[in-house]
């Protein structure tokens, strides 16, 4: 199985109101997230590629237009505004793009990261 990556980042806050008014994330705080879209192929198309990185340029677009310096609470009009949320939203973006999208990983910091890979 050939697997590539690409990253992708993007800025934004969040609160998760739901937790205890003592809990870090409870308040209002941002992130610098990294996301990693993972993409997984048996055969090597005629290029030679699982697939070309540059037609994932669309993800960078959506991720600039619709998540970067935003509040997540408002763009997901909820509480659910985890890692493991974003990535699986995220996951169904490209999945729905690319079918050869395998996992998507959004990191908060360069320790702690959520990945959703069905």
């Amino acid at each position: 199985m050939y697997r590539i990556t690409k990253e992708f980042a993007f800025s934004a806050s969040h609160q998760l109101k739901h937790l205890p008014g003592d809990h870090p994330c409870a308040r209002l705080h941002g992130h610098n997230y990294v996301v990693e879209v993972e993409l997984a192929a048996a055969e090597l198309d005629a290029n030679g590629f699982v697939r070309d990185y540059r037609e994932l340029a669309p993800l960078k677009a959506h991720i600039d237009e619709t998540l970067d310096h935003r509040h997540l609470n408002d763009v997901f009009g909820d509480d659910r505004v985890t890692s493991e949320h974003i990535a699986r939203v995220l996951y169904d973006w490209c999945k729905a793009r690319w079918p050869e999208v395998s996992a998507v990983r959004v990191s908060e910091t360069p320790k702690t990261w959520a990945e959703y890979r069905p």
